[in-house]
């Protein structure tokens, strides 16, 4: 298949009526006995809009199972694709290893044909930005920002209000929509069990909005990016001294973990799978730090691969999550400011998306406006 940058197709918004598929590519939690009541949750929260809502072969067969076989992760995937009565796409949650899919998809050209021949909606975070790299190579706009079990499965009354209104917009063509900063910001929960059900996650007033770290506050570009550690792992696999030098003790009393990564970097390159940096130019780079909260010598591993490969030097901006439960907070913008040299290339930070809930959703390739003083992202009409 054709490394070349390929201008994506966009699926048709939701609409009442869709069957839309769950699927586990990553994780496979949501099939386990102790998670029945997010998966009844999330099923009656879906068919409230309207939607009629399936698991995918494989999704609900146990983490365990999932990890062992990504062949059948990714028929489930191909099925999805195949089904013409499935409309959209979700997944279930992120994890790791989704990238182990890459073989029996990448090399399926039934697979690929249906993809471009039968486009449908896709979300999914996290671990996910892998899937939507493989996709945008295949030439499909997808939609990073949301998961079944982290949004739609919230055990509180509902959605989170902001999450909710981000979801509900998937529903219309996204242009013209704005992201503008949540009124407030909720932490991690510490208790997931059926015993939550119904309880509120702790909210805290929003103090920061956006900030602008550098650079001119309005810039522009199209959108490409997702979680740092799932981009920084797809390509520092390979870099034997720097893991041993990063995870130390971690890597001696757990091997497995360094073939992971290095078979993560190998299977990443065969299939060109992480955008070249012809492709980042002219971009909006979004990024945002995953649950594990990296330490700032990862993140700056993390941003310093990126960096090698190309993927700041011909950027029209950067847009940056908020970190989970504002850890890390300042040290995290340091190593931004530090690591990204240009400083005319501007760079919003705390934006609503990625793993800090509420969570905004995203469309890969569509051309933002960012305007720091407005407070606001506008999806341009193009």
């Amino acid at each position: 298949m054709s490394n070349a940058e390929l201008k994506p197709f966009a699926p048709e918004p939701l609409k009442t009526g869709d069957k839309v598929a769950i699927i586990s590519l990553s994780s496979g939690i949501i099939g386990e006995p102790y998670c029945a009541h997010e998966r009844e949750l999330g099923l009656r929260r879906l068919r409230h809009f309207g939607l009629e809502p399936v698991f995918t072969e494989h999704a609900l067969m146990g983490r365990d199972y999932i990890m062992a076989h990504p062949e059948a992760r990714a028929a489930d995937l191909k099925a999805a694709f195949l089904d013409d009565t499935v409309k959209g796409i979700i997944t279930s949650i992120g994890g790791f290893e989704t990238f182990r899919t890459f073989p029996y998809l990448m090399e399926d050209e039934e697979f690929i044909n249906a993809v471009r021949q039968n486009p449908k909606f896709f979300l999914g975070f996290s671990d996910t930005t892998n899937n939507h790299f493989m996709f945008r190579r295949m030439g499909l706009q997808t939609f990073y920002g949301q998961a079944f079990m982290c949004d739609i499965a919230e055990l509180s009354g509902d959605m989170l209000p902001y999450s909710k209104a981000q979801f509900e917009s998937c529903f219309a063509p996204y242009h013209g929509r704005k992201i503008t900063p949540a009124e407030v910001w909720y932490e991690e929960r510490a208790d997931f069990s059926a015993a939550a059900v119904g309880t509120m996650p702790v909210q805290h007033k929003e103090e920061h909005g956006y900030e602008l770290l550098q650079g001119s506050p309005i810039f522009e570009g199209e959108l490409l990016g997702g979680c740092i550690d799932s981009m920084g792992e797809m390509l520092i696999g390979a870099n034997m001294e720097l893991l041993s030098e990063l995870l130390g003790d971690e890597l001696i009393n757990n091997p497995q973990l360094a073939e992971d990564l290095r078979i993560q970097s190998e299977i990443t390159r065969r299939y060109s799978i992480f955008p070249t940096a012809d492709e980042w130019r002219g971009k909006i780079l979004f990024a945002e730090t995953s649950e594990v909260m990296p330490t700032p010598e990862m993140l700056r591993e993390y941003l310093t691969a990126m960096k090698n490969e190309g993927v700041f030097e011909g950027l029209n901006g950067i847009i940056v999550g908020k970190p989970m439960n504002e850890k890390i907070y300042d040290e995290y913008k340091s190593v931004w400011c530090e690591i990204v040299e240009n400083k005319d290339i501007p760079i919003l930070y705390n934006v609503n998306f990625g793993h800090a809930a509420p969570r905004a959703i995203l469309p890969y390739g569509a051309v933002a406006r960012v305007d720091a003083d407005r407070q606001e992202i506008t999806l341009l009409n193009t």
